[in-house]
């Protein structure tokens, strides 16, 4: 390392935000970019360790200690071509991913981690910005095509990883552009689509054709598919939302998370809503079911819509603030998370169970809500318990339901490929991510079910080798 004291001599501290005051009247990128000094100095606490545990935190098995020695050396280029080895979307992960590299770092044990997700944004954007990152289509074809369904994170990897091998790639996307839940799904503040937009116009210029607007199994038989193809890989997303089937559901102003997030997002990007389904919290008492990442986003999102006032509510009680003894390093803890959206204000409440919706004129009004509180039976299960007399409402003009994802869409796709489904619903695929129809792989939430961004790049790697394989005896890709 260039300084094997440097996790002694400095302290962890994260890249600066945009001021809240600035930030909350546009949609704009929350991050300041990190500054080369920055970078190089962080990089420095990394700790040489002689057992690594981030790689065992990170899907991706991205080099930690390699490159982060590199930049901390100021070795920029050599540090890009490391972490472009096993990432092909850093850009996006250096953003969003919840770093749970950062929760198995060794220096975490007894100090603050290394800024691990930080270093690598500064990483990409440094390669970006010296034009170190330029298209590289492959020299020779192999006369294979392949079909990827869904331009999500998985589908994305997995089309330039196929690519690379030298096979000719079509990603069907759905929707007007690609990207999936990384356009749609994530706010602009947090992930601007100009970001988005620049991994995409690389990845047609290495060769990979984009055919959106076009749902397979819909408007692209299935058919037609397997005739054209040799292989398929199914990368659609895990996109059925979890509901709250409770009295008063058919109020309107409920609306799910993603319905929110989708429209705001094209909002931004200037499709026209007509008044009748737009979903808007200006002036609005706003109530986000669900404290999960998603919710948070909803709340920066009715943050920047000017709502009057925004609670989030979450059924589970309120995570420590500190690792405890059910998640021992180098264990990705579950522990109290305060996001951007929540340093921009509102108000969150834990251990509330939603009874009933409440409303005038087919519009709600109020939440009727009680607190519970889990315990372990006889039996050692955990149960929830109401609390006799704590029954409150919460009044709302807009509820927005982020209780996360159940399962694929089935309707179209699924139904007409016949793939056998496991028992959660999802995708079920043999170790080499073929489905029970030949030539049919999938990856990502698809087959995994709801994850993280991290793994859906993960899985879209893995898949890409076994097709790699399946169709050439061998495989020149990666495994990993």
């Amino acid at each position: 390392m260039g300084d094997i004291k440097g996790f002694l001599k400095v302290k962890r501290q994260h890249a600066e935000y945009r001021p809240v005051c600035e930030r909350l009247s546009d949609f704009c990128e929350i991050n300041l970019p990190p500054k080369k000094s920055h970078s190089q100095e962080q990089s420095s606490r990394c700790m040489d360790c002689g057992v690594p545990f981030c790689h065992w935190g990170c899907p991706v098995g991205n080099l930690i200690p390699e490159w982060n020695d590199l930049v901390s050396r100021g070795q920029w280029g050599k540090a890009f071509q490391l972490l472009d080895a096993t990432n092909n979307l850093p850009e996006i992960t250096g953003r969003v991913c919840p770093a749970t590299c950062e929760y198995a770092c060794v220096l975490g044990i007894n100090d603050d981690p290394v800024t691990i997700r930080e270093n690598e944004l500064g990483i990409i954007e440094y390669a970006f910005s010296h034009r170190l990152i330029k298209p590289r289509p492959p020299k020779k074809r192999t006369g294979k095509t392949i079909a990827v369904v869904g331009s999500g994170p998985a589908g994305i990897s997995c089309a330039q990883q196929l690519n690379r091998a030298g096979h000719k790639i079509v990603v069907f996307e759905k929707d007007k552009k690609p990207g999936g839940i990384l356009r749609y799904g994530i706010p602009d503040f947090k992930l601007e689509k100009k970001i988005l937009d620049r991994r995409i116009a690389l990845l047609k210029k290495e060769g990979i054709v984009f055919e959106n607007g076009i749902e397979v199994g819909r408007d692209y038989s299935v058919a037609k598919l397997h005739k054209e193809f040799d292989a398929i890989c199914l990368t659609g997303g895990c996109r059925t939302p979890r509901d709250l089937k409770i009295e008063g559901r058919d109020l309107k102003g409920i609306h799910f998370a993603m319905e929110y997030l989708i429209q705001s997002n094209s909002r931004i990007e200037g499709t026209k809503v007509s008044p009748d389904v737009l979903i808007d919290a200006k002036n609005k008492r706003v109530v986000v079911i669900g404290g999960g990442d998603t919710g948070a986003d909803c709340m920066g999102v009715a943050h920047r819509q000017k709502a009057s006032c925004i609670t989030q509510i979450e059924l589970l009680d309120q995570p420590a603030t500190c690792r405890t003894d059910d998640f021992p390093w180098p264990k990705y803890p579950i522990l109290l998370k305060t996001s951007s959206s929540h340093e921009e204000g509102g108000e969150r409440k834990w251990s509330v169970l939603t009874k009933k919706f409440i409303g005038e004129k087919g519009c709600v009004e109020k939440l009727s809500c009680v607190k519970v509180r889990f315990e372990k039976d006889s039996t050692g299960c955990i149960q929830m318990k109401e609390e006799s007399g704590s029954n409150f409402q919460i009044e709302a003009d807009l509820v927005v339901l982020a209780l996360g994802f159940v399962a694929p869409q089935k309707e179209g796709l699924l139904d007409n490929l016949k793939v056998e489904l496991d028992a959660r619903g999802n995708v079920k695929t043999d170790a080499s991510y073929m489905t029970s129809v030949k030539g049919v792989f999938s990856a990502g939430d698809m087959r995994r079910g709801q994850s993280l961004i991290v793994w859906a790049i993960s899985e879209g790697r893995r898949a890409a080798h076994q097709i790699d394989s399946y169709l050439m005896g061998t495989s020149v890709l990666p495994s990993l």
